[in-house]
């Protein structure tokens, strides 16, 4: 499983909400926006990326089930299809936890198409 960047701090998420594009599917919310400082070569090799889920999609462990549902999800996805002079952030919803696997990467998939971050050689396949 490839590794991301990840997004930690409140102010990142927050840079992510206020002025990137959103996009809302059944088992998932994409936000993504231009990553400020790019440039460095550390930086460029990976998209990074934060998770969150609230308390509407259940207790504790449910949460942290949608989060793990949802880092693999990045994982396989984003490497690969994301444009990486972006930064993402991925929010579960109650329908995360029961959605099947294959229509999870379908969302993220289509999520990435609808903000534009979809990288230019994911488009011509």
């Amino acid at each position: 499983m490839t590794r991301l960047g990840r997004l930690k701090r409140r102010s990142e998420f927050l840079r992510l909400a206020g002025a990137g594009r959103k996009a809302a599917s059944p088992g998932l919310v994409l936000q993504a926006a231009p990553r400020p400082e790019v440039g460095t070569p550390a930086q460029e090799t990976l998209p990074r990326t934060g998770f969150t889920c609230s308390r509407k999609v259940g207790n504790a462990v449910a949460r942290n089930r949608a989060r793990r549902r949802l880092k693999a999800a990045a994982a396989e996805i984003l490497p690969l299809h994301a444009r990486l002079d972006y930064d993402y952030v991925i929010i579960g919803r109650p329908e995360t936890l029961v959605r099947p696997f294959a229509l999870l990467l379908q969302d993220l998939l289509g999520s990435l198409k609808r903000v534009g971050a979809l990288k230019q050689a994911s488009l011509d396949s």
